[in-house]
C-alpha cells in the first residue's frame, strides 16, 4: 500500500512538472516576442524593411507560443483531444500555418541589403514588403487549407476506456512528397544560396573596409553602412540557421522509412516549437537597438509623451 502512495505521489508531482514546463515556456515565448513586436512597433527608428519582417516572424513565433505550444503540451502529458472536431482542424490549420516563417523574405532582403546596395533603397521599400509579407501569410494560409482538406483528420469526441478523444491528420505519401518540396526543400535551397552569396560578398566587403582603416584612409559613411548590414546578414544568417538545425531532424523523421520511437518524435517536434523562443534571444546577444527598446519596455518609458521618437540608435 505504502509503495502504491508512493508510486502514486511520483507520477503526481511529475504530471504537475510537465505542466509547469509547458506553462513557462509558453509565457517565455510568448514574453520575448512580444517585446520584438513592440519595439518594432512602437520606435519610428525601427520601422524599415528588415525589421517589418522580423516583426512578421515575432508575430508567427507568438502565435507558436500562445496557442500552439499549450494545446499541443496539454494533448502531449493527456495523450487525448477534449476540444472537438471544430477546434481540431483549427489548431493543426494554425500549427502548420506558423512553423513556416517568412525566412525566405528576409534571405532575399538580405541579400539586396548586401550583394546590391545602391539598389536597396529603390527596391525594397515599406510598401513593396508589407505587401510581400501579406501575400506570404495568404498564400501560406491557402496552401495550408489545402493540405487540411487533402487529408483526414480524426478528433473522436466520443468517450472510450482511454480517453475522450483524439486530434490527428492523415496524409496521403504524394501529398507528404508535395508538403516535403514546397515547405522544406525548395525555401531552404533558396535561403542557402542566397546566404551563401551573401557571405562571400559581405566577407570581401569586410576585408576591404578593414584594410583601408588599417591603412589609414579615409572610410565613407557608405562603407560603414556595408559594415553594418553585413553584421545585420549574418545575425539573420544565424536565426535562419538555428531554423534549419531544428526543423531539419524533424522532417528527416517524418519521411524516413525506419519506424522510430514515439519519445524520439516528440523531441523532434518539440524542437521546432522551442525554435520561436530563440530568436528573441538572437536579437539580444546581437542586436544593441532590441536591447535598449526592451529596457525602454519594461521601464514604461514608452508610455512618456513622444516616447516613438526616441533616437534608439544614441548609444549605438
Amino acid at each position: 500500500l505504502n509503495l502504491a502512495a508512493v508510486l502514486c505521489s511520483i507520477a503526481l508531482w511529475g504530471y504537475v512538472i510537465l505542466y509547469m514546463f509547458i506553462f513557462l515556456l509558453s509565457v517565455f515565448t510568448v514574453f520575448l516576442n512580444l517585446l520584438v513586436i513592440i519595439s518594432i512597433s512602437h520606435f519610428e527608428q525601427l520601422h524599415t524593411p528588415t525589421n517589418l519582417l522580423i516583426l512578421s516572424l515575432a508575430v508567427a513565433d507568438l502565435i507558436v507560443g500562445l496557442i500552439v505550444i499549450p494545446l499541443m503540451g496539454i494533448k502531449f502529458i493527456e495523450s487525448c483531444w477534449y476540444f472537438g472536431e471544430t477546434f481540431c482542424s483549427l489548431f493543426l490549420f494554425i500549427a502548420f500555418m506558423v512553423v513556416s516563417a517568412s525566412l525566405v523574405l528576409i534571405a532575399v532582403d538580405r541579400y539586396v541589403a548586401v550583394c546590391h546596395p545602391l539598389l536597396y533603397p529603390k527596391k525594397i521599400t515599406m510598401t513593396k514588403t508589407l505587401i510581400s509579407i501579406c501575400l506570404c501569410w495568404f498564400f501560406s494560409s491557402t496552401y495550408n487549407i489545402g493540405y487540411l482538406i487533402s487529408g483526414r483528420y480524426f478528433a473522436a469526441s466520443q468517450r472510450s476506456d482511454v480517453c475522450y478523444g483524439k486530434c490527428y491528420l492523415v496524409i496521403s505519401f504524394s501529398w507528404t512528397l508535395t508538403d516535403l518540396f514546397f515547405s522544406f526543400l525548395l525555401p531552404c535551397t533558396l535561403i542557402i544560396t542566397l546566404y551563401l552569396r551573401i557571405f562571400y560578398v559581405a566577407h570581401q566587403q569586410v576585408k576591404v573596409i578593414n584594410s583601408l582603416m588599417k591603412s589609414g584612409k579615409c572610410v565613407t559613411e557608405g562603407s560603414v553602412r556595408r559594415k553594418s548590414e553585413s553584421k545585420a546578414a549574418l545575425t539573420l544568417g544565424i536565426i535562419v540557421t538555428v531554423y534549419l538545425l531544428c526543423y531539419i531532424p524533424y522532417v528527416l523523421s517524418a519521411t524516413s522509412t525506419t519506424v522510430m520511437s514515439s519519445a524520439t518524435v516528440t523531441f523532434l517536434l518539440w524542437s521546432l516549437y522551442f525554435n520561436s523562443g530563440l530568436n528573441p534571444l538572437i536579437y539580444a546577444l546581437f542586436y544593441r537597438w532590441f536591447k535598449i527598446s526592451v529596457k525602454h519596455i519594461l521601464t514604461f518609458k514608452i508610455f512618456k509623451p513622444a516616447s516613438s521618437l526616441v533616437d534608439i540608435f544614441k548609444d549605438y
